[in-house]
């Protein structure tokens, strides 16, 4: 979790979703290919996403540990999550977007199972 976002996010209205903090709390933090990140990977990846992406307002919270897929919060949609293939050329980046990060959460941990089963 980054404690510090930039203000710039803040003055948008960003805020961590609830939820969010509940799975930190929990200490539900790797899924095997799925991990959330330190708050020093979350800073260096912001910065890389600020510069790759200037359009928009992403905070990452957790990286796929076999691509470059990333996690994010959209600062506009804060429940959603946002599943960014970080390095892909401006506009191809987005994967896909789950409702919220119970969906993304879900999904991680069902790849988990099957991967191991």
């Amino acid at each position: 979790m980054i404690k510090k976002v930039p203000e710039e996010f803040i003055e948008k209205g960003f805020q961590y979703p609830e939820s969010y903090t509940k799975i930190i709390e929990l200490n539900l933090v790797d899924f095997d290919y799925w991990y959330m990140m330190s708050e020093e990977q979350a800073l260096k990846r912001l910065a890389g996403l600020r510069q790759r992406y200037p359009e928009r307002y992403l905070v990452p919270f957790a990286r796929r540990d076999d691509d470059d897929d990333i996690a994010c919060f959209d600062v506009r949609e804060p429940e959603k999550v946002q599943i960014i293939h970080d390095f892909a050329s401006r506009g191809y980046e987005q994967r896909r977007t789950y409702e919220d990060i119970w969906e993304w959460l879900q999904e991680a941990v069902n790849e988990l199972i099957e991967r191991n089963r």
